[in-house]
């Protein structure tokens, strides 16, 4: 873990979670959607320009690696601390306000991300019951892209869980 810049990230280090396997899963998944993509747009730029040649694909793989990639990376940036935070807010607050205002963003978090599962699989069986297809060369059945929407934040949700039970233990120790 990379020294702390702030003297309130110490404890908040001694109480977050480690990355699981499911956050290095989606991170391996994400680092390997970076080198299709790479592929996919060398491909591209070399058919294109030397053979004249364009697979018109490109653009819709491109887009559906994009949306995995934002999605599935959520639980990584979470677990890897990666998300902005308020440090001149947090600073001046004591240990006790500081681990129960982070409890509370967490608890806050969670449900907007559990409320986004539920929005997001309706959104993906909807498509999978009325078998859209992309109006395109590959007539991608939309519901396999879309399906990762709600596992990424599934998994987000997953880690804001430990990440909140975490910030309890802290808020409990505070207390103490």
């Amino acid at each position: 873990m990379p020294d702390p810049e702030f003297p309130g990230e110490e404890q908040e280090a001694a109480f977050h979670p480690a990355p699981s396997w499911m956050e290095k899963g989606c991170m391996l998944i994400c680092e390997i959607g970076i080198v299709v993509m790479a592929v996919i747009v060398l491909v591209e730029i070399v058919t294109r320009n030397l053979f004249g040649f364009s697979f018109e694909a490109s653009e819709e793989l491109g887009g559906y690696i994009i949306v995995g990639i934002s999605f599935l990376s959520l639980p990584v940036c979470q677990v890897y601390r990666s998300y902005h935070h308020v440090q001149f807010v947090q600073e001046r607050l004591g240990p006790r306000i500081r681990a129960a205002s982070h409890v509370l963003f967490d608890v806050l978090s969670l449900g907007f991300c559990l409320l986004l599962v539920w929005q997001l699989t309706r959104f993906v069986m909807q498509s999978y019951r009325s078998e859209d297809v992309a109006m395109t060369l590959l007539a991608t059945p939309l519901w396999i892209p879309q399906a990762l929407m709600p596992l990424g934040a599934l998994a987000a949700s997953a880690s804001l869980t430990r990440t909140l039970i975490g910030n309890v233990r802290r808020l409990l120790a505070a207390r103490r």
